[in-house]
């Protein structure tokens, strides 16, 4: 099949070409700007590939429900240009084929559990930490919404004694995004993530506040495997700091092989940043169903 694919962020949109494999035969990316500037050059670009189907990754807040009179829309985003836009509608006007929709973190896990390294896995978490915070939930074959879908980038976490920090997030003084994320560490720190790879002190209580969140996690959906994306996990440091908090709050609490093999169970993503397209790729296959 030719399937196309669309990584929708608030920055820039990932549009490819590929298969149900996986395989990608092209990609391109187009700077987000308002629906009217950027839907146009997409439907453009798509249309002149022959998809027999897209699958979209959006950032949100989106409505997946297929039962509900928004679905297909993107909702209560800060990008105001954006809000209550009803993408897929969009799409499947412009390009006559059936369109797959879910959150972009959504797209990410279901591109590892198809073609990575969670195959075969009952229930992973995928967390996008760069931007902004995020989670996808893979639970039994199926990406997990509810009555919307996880927003667990905003899960509360207790600040580390000292840390006098008032947080990033305007809706929440002290979750995992408005300490955890680029902008907040740019924010305390003053300096991009980047430039602090060497200062083991912010990634010390980065990994603090990361980990909390995880606990939270494990406790609540019991995951098989637990996947960290995004930019500021490229910082690689960080992940050996996260699995010994992990450790520590958990506290011998559960006993389990993967929290024994903790370095095969927290882990870096595993297709080369291509995570969140192929999963859209696989989003345009199950539309087709």
């Amino acid at each position: 099949m030719i399937l196309g694919a669309l990584e929708a962020g608030g920055t820039k949109m990932v549009c490819a070409i590929g298969d149900e494999t996986g395989k990608i035969f092209e990609q391109v990316s187009i700077p987000t700007e308002t629906p009217e500037i950027t839907i146009p050059k997409l439907i453009e670009y798509f249309s002149q590939k022959g998809v027999e189907a897209l699958g979209i990754g959006c950032f949100g807040p989106i409505d997946p429900d297929p039962d509900s009179a928004t679905y297909g829309y993107i909702t209560s985003t800060p990008k105001l240009a954006w809000a209550n836009y009803n993408i897929v509608k969009a799409f499947e006007e412009a390009l006559g084929c059936p369109v797959g929709f879910d959150t972009d973190v959504n797209g990410s896990v279901l591109g590892e559990v198809t073609f990575g390294q969670a195959k075969n896995k009952k229930c992973v978490v995928y967390v996008t930490i760069g931007t902004g915070v995020g989670a996808g939930i893979y639970i039994e074959g199926k990406l997990l919404h509810g009555m919307l879908h996880p927003e667990a980038g905003h899960v509360m976490i207790q600040k580390r004694e000292g840390d006098t920090y008032k947080g990033k997030c305007p809706y929440h003084a002290n979750c995992l995004e408005g300490h955890a994320a680029g902008p907040a560490i740019e924010e305390r720190w003053g300096k991009k993530a980047v430039e602090l790879k060497d200062n083991a002190e912010v990634w010390d209580l980065e990994a603090y506040y990361i980990a909390q969140a995880l606990s939270g996690y494990v406790l609540t959906l019991s995951p098989d495997m637990i996947i960290l994306g995004g930019g500021v996990m490229h910082q690689l440091q960080l992940f050996p700091l996260i699995r010994k908090y992990v450790t520590e709050i958990l506290n011998g609490y559960i006993k389990t092989k993967e929290l024994a093999d903790m370095d095969n169970y927290i882990v870096p993503a595993s297709l080369n940043d291509d995570q969140g397209i192929m999963g859209c790729l696989e989003l345009a296959r199950r539309s087709t169903l």
